[in-house]
């Protein structure tokens, strides 16, 4: 499950002892770092972040956890990332190997495609983080988005506990940017929407009616598979009408190393101004990996708006919206 965000917290004067770290024997390969064991972490403040390299909800709390793993690294903070897969294309190590170095993940990442340490963890969510002391006894957990404050108290407290050296109180600050620009919530109307045929919701034919917000159709030959929209022929689509700042899509090609060209329109005309990451002011742009492709981003005042994608040739998948 993703979990968009979370309020509030635990006050750093007092968090509990929630069970003990139980390691990472299930991982079935390592990026960044040899295999870590719990008894090589004691005597370390542990930091284990569950992640998954397309999700949205985790990308915007990769700069704090970035910006701890860099601040307190030579002050006895070690990060461990745990990559657990959400699509089956998520558990290629090529794709989260790119994907780790695209990011600059540069910490320790345990690949976890059998879900082994995730269910070791009782973990339910992308992204959660657990925060253990130098005994190796978790003591403080944020799932979903926020709490950045929190943690860091957290991570600081218990560096001190265990040296007894100082440890600043400053806090670290993140660019809010790309990716990781933190969720418009004032503005977010729109919500995670898949498009495989487990998971979908909103879904309305394409029968010229408009859209309502949060209804999503498509145009063209698509084969809708339990976990992706598949295109078949050249010059399909698909429609979401959406209130949000940001519009993001899981894409990839169905064959590795192919492209698919793809134009974007937002109430019928190119973006503009209001063009993502992945996109050119004209709303031109190119599926080339697996991963999360940011179509939209409006700079000014948000409105419900349509937006519309046209693939230009066949081969795309299509498997989740997230918007920010």
């Amino acid at each position: 499950m993703r979990l968009f965000h979370t309020r509030g917290g635990v006050k750093a004067a007092a968090f509990p002892v929630e069970g003990h770290l139980p390691g990472f024997d299930g991982a079935t390969g390592w990026l960044n770092s040899a295999p870590l064991t719990v008894e090589e972490l004691r005597g370390k403040v542990v930091l284990v972040d569950f992640w998954t390299y397309t999700c949205i909800n985790w990308l915007r709390t990769l700069g704090y956890v970035r910006a701890w793993a860099e601040k307190y690294l030579d002050q006895g903070l070690v990060v461990v990332g745990v990559h657990t897969p959400e699509f089956p294309f998520e558990k290629d190590v090529d794709n989260v190997r790119w994907a780790a170095e695209n990011m600059r993940v540069a910490y320790p990442v345990a690949l976890d495609p059998d879900y082994a340490v995730w269910r070791a963890f009782a973990n339910h969510y992308w992204p959660a983080v657990y925060i253990a002391d130098a005994e190796g006894q978790i003591r403080h957990h944020q799932f979903g988005e926020g709490g950045y404050e929190e943690c860091e108290r957290v991570i600081q407290r218990l560096l001190r506990e265990a040296s007894g050296d100082r440890v600043s109180d400053d806090l670290v600050s993140v660019p809010d940017e790309g990716f990781e620009a933190q969720t418009d919530w004032a503005n977010l109307r729109s919500p995670e929407t898949y498009l495989g045929s487990d998971q979908a919701q909103n879904f309305v034919s394409s029968d010229g009616a408009e859209l309502r917000l949060n209804q999503w159709t498509l145009s063209g030959d698509w084969t809708i598979e339990r976990g992706a929209a598949v295109l078949n022929e050249a010059d399909g689509g698909i429609a979401f009408r959406f209130h949000a700042r940001d519009v993001n899509l899981v894409l990839g090609p169905s064959r590795r190393g192919a492209s698919v060209p793809f134009r974007v329109l937002v109430d019928g005309e190119p973006p503009g101004d209001a063009h993502g990451l992945d996109v050119d002011e004209a709303g031109q742009g190119t599926v080339v990996q697996q991963r999360l492709y940011q179509l939209v981003r409006e700079p000014g005042s948000i409105n419900d708006l349509t937006f519309e994608i046209t693939f230009l040739e066949p081969g795309v998948e299509a498997y989740v919206f997230t918007f920010g």
